[in-house]
């Protein structure tokens, strides 16, 4: 399973109405997660390693626009705190 990163342009962000989803925050924390629905997010602020079970790490921060697909098993690691706007499919 492969954690799809890129920097979208301000008309994807529009068009995807990303500023109209609710936002998340996190402190400096490590824990597990499991993702049982697609979810898109777009980083506001913050820095995050995500690694996958197989041992693949993402790195992750202010400005990327991140789809975890569903059925993912993670640990994620917020070096810096992050706030991010996030939506499931």
């Amino acid at each position: 399973m492969e954690v799809k990163i890129k920097r979208p342009s301000k008309k994807e962000l529009e068009e995807l109405n990303v500023f109209q989803w609710p936002i998340w925050t996190k402190e400096i924390s490590e824990f597990d997660w499991y993702y049982d629905e697609t979810e898109i997010c777009y980083f506001l602020e913050g820095e995050v390693e995500v690694e996958t079970k197989d041992g693949k790490v993402y790195k992750i921060g202010k400005g990327d626009l991140v789809e975890f697909p569903k059925g993912l098993s993670c640990i994620w690691r917020v070096k810096v705190p992050v706030k991010k706007h996030y939506n499931f499919k």
